[in-house]
C-alpha cells in the first residue's frame, strides 16, 4: 500500500473535510476490501448518534433535516449527513446533490454532507453506506443523520444502522396509512407529521396514534418551512438511544450487505462474458 493510502484515514476529522471526502470516495470505490486495509474503521474511539430519517417522497424530509441541522448546531454538536439517493440508471451516481439540498450548511466546518447513490443494490442499503458510517464515527462526529430515498427495502434496512428512526409523514398520508402499517410505520421511534398546518392534520395525528404499536413511540407535529416543532424533534432524537438490535444482529446485517456487494460485483464481471445463447447456457453449467 502506498504511503498516501496508508495515511488516508489518519487525518480524517470533523474539521478536516477534504481528508474525509477523499476517504469516503475511497471507501465507495474499494468496497468491503477497505476493512482489511484499514481495520481502524472497526474500532473507532467514539461512535456518533445515528438518526435515520425516512418517509414517502414529498413529505419534506430534506427541508426538515436542514432545520434540524440548524437546531443541533445551536447546541454545539457536529453533524454528519449521509443522504441516500436513487441512482441514475446510466452513471449509477446519486441523482440529487447535497449542495442543492443543504446549501445553507456548505460552509460550516462542523457539518459534513455526502450524497450516496443506492447503486442498484438489490436488498436495500448498499455496502458503501455501512462503510461510510464507520468513517463518520472515526472522524468523531456527534450526530449522523441518515436520509433515505423514501421507498422500498432501504427503509426497513435502516434499522440495521440507526439508533433512532424518524418517519416523516404529511396529513395526506392518511389515505395510505394502512398500506404502510406492515412496514414503514412499524420501524418508527418518532413519527413526524410535517406540514401540519394543512387541513386534516389533527385527524391524521389521531389516526396515527390509534395505529401506534409501542407506547414509547412519539408523534411530533412540525411545519418545517417555518421551523415549527424542530426544537421538540431535536429534543426527542437526542434524549436517548432507541437501538432496536443488539450488536451481534447489527454486525450480521452489515456482513450480509458487504457480502452481497462482493457477490453482485462477481456476477457483473461474469455477465460481461455473455454474448450468445451458448454463453448463457455455459454460465449455468
Amino acid at each position: 500500500m502506498s504511503d498516501q493510502k496508508s495515511e488516508l484515514f489518519k487525518n480524517i476529522s470533523v474539521t478536516n473535510q477534504l481528508a474525509l471526502a477523499k476517504a469516503l470516495t475511497y471507501l465507495e470505490r474499494t468496497g468491503p476490501q477497505s476493512l482489511i486495509q484499514f481495520p481502524e474503521l472497526l474500532s473507532p474511539t467514539k461512535k456518533a448518534l445515528r438518526i435515520g430519517i425516512t418517509g414517502p417522497p414529498g413529505a419534506g424530509k430534506s427541508t426538515l433535516i436542514g432545520h434540524l441541522i440548524n437546531e443541533l448546531r445551536s447546541r454545539h454538536l457536529s453533524i454528519g449527513v449521509l443522504a441516500i439517493d436513487p441512482s441514475s440508471p446510466f452513471s449509477r451516481g446519486a441523482i440529487l446533490g447535497d449542495r442543492i439540498r443543504y446549501s445553507d450548511h456548505f460552509n460550516d466546518d462542523q457539518v459534513f454532507i455526502r450524497s450516496l447513490g443506492t447503486r442498484g443494490s438489490l436488498g436495500g442499503l448498499c455496502s458503501s453506506a455501512y462503510l461510510m458510517l464507520r468513517a463518520y464515527d472515526l472522524a468523531g462526529f456527534d450526530v449522523v443523520l441518515i436520509e433515505t430515498v423514501g421507498v422500498g427495502q432501504t427503509e426497513l434496512e435502516i434499522m440495521n444502522v440507526a439508533d433512532s428512526i424518524v418517519v416523516v409523514l404529511v396529513p395526506e398520508s392518511g389515505d395510505s396509512i394502512q398500506a404502510m402499517k406492515a412496514g414503514l410505520l412499524e420501524i418508527a421511534d418518532i413519527y413526524v407529521v410535517n406540514k401540519s398546518d394543512r387541513p386534516g392534520a389533527d385527524a391524521f395525528t389521531r389516526e396515527l396514534q390509534a395505529q401506534m404499536q409501542n407506547p414509547s413511540q412519539k408523534i411530533i407535529n412540525t411545519v418545517a418551512t417555518e421551523s415549527k416543532g424542530i426544537i421538540e424533534l431535536a429534543d426527542a432524537v437526542t434524549s436517548q438511544s432507541f437501538t432496536k438490535q443488539n450488536p451481534v444482529d447489527r454486525i450480521k446485517a452489515e456482513a450480509k450487505a458487504l457480502l452481497r456487494t462482493e457477490i453482485e460485483q462477481k456476477v457483473d464481471k461474469e455477465i460481461e462474458n455473455i454474448h450468445t445463447p451458448d454463453d448463457l447456457l455455459s454460465f449455468f453449467k
